[in-house]
């Protein structure tokens, strides 16, 4: 459903609101891969798509520069911000302290479990249908739900932000089924162990997971910029 905006609205709190609501629409556009690393952004378009005033989008636009999912480049626009070796370094480095430590403190019954395996059987669905941008999709929210055994609301935000650059770091990456169709089965594997109570034992396997991951990525990176 499209955002109205009501114009009536003070320019406090509501307007602030309503920055907020489209901030995050934009966000899922990352997150599910509509919106590329690079891709300019439109004020006209977005304005008349979100049914919100340019002014309200010129807010959005700041919010997530701060954020780092956009860049703003003077004389020529907003565009969706394109991460470096850098960052896709840290990013691993982060994800490794996060979420091997959630998993090694997890313990059975824990209602983020069930979002693992919801996530687990929605790739299998999507492998299945050659659905690749589905698939990191589902691959995204694995990880999510492992943060969540952690029982920590600010270190899930923390880590959703983590998430939406790694989803932009996917994104440099113009064959999906090469990137993702490793870690289906990987994940499937970790869950396993902790349906079996093997919280460290996964923890200790999600580390090289991870470790591998970047290895991967990284090596894809350097080939589509030597491309």
């Amino acid at each position: 459903m499209a955002l109205i905006e009501n114009t009536t609205a003070p320019v406090s709190g509501p307007a602030q609101l309503l920055a907020e609501m489209v901030a995050d629409r934009i966000r899922q556009k990352v997150v599910s891969g509509e919106l590329s690393p690079g891709e300019h952004l439109s004020e006209v378009a977005l304005s008349e798509e979100l049914q919100v005033s340019r002014n309200t989008l010129r807010e959005v636009f700041r919010l997530l520069t701060k954020e780092g999912i956009l860049r703003h480049e003077a004389n020529r626009g907003v565009f969706v911000a394109t991460p470096s070796i850098s960052t896709i370094i840290d990013i691993y480095r982060i994800r490794r302290l996060i979420e091997c430590q959630a998993l090694a403190e997890g313990y059975p019954n824990h209602p983020a479990i069930a979002r693992m395996k919801k996530a687990v059987e929605a790739a299998r669905q999507a492998r299945e249908e050659g659905k690749w941008l589905s698939v990191g999709s589902a691959d995204i929210a694995f990880h999510a739900a492992i943060v969540e055994l952690a029982d920590s609301s600010r270190l899930s935000s923390f880590f959703a932000q983590i998430l939406l650059e790694l989803r932009l770091v996917f994104g440099l990456l113009q064959d999906p089924e090469y990137l993702h169709a490793p870690f289906v089965d990987q994940n499937q594997k970790l869950l396993e162990q902790v349906e079996l109570g093997n919280f460290r034992t996964a923890a200790e396997m999600l580390d090289s997971y991870l470790l591998q991951a970047e290895r991967f990525i990284m090596l894809a990176y350097a080939r589509a910029i030597e491309g």
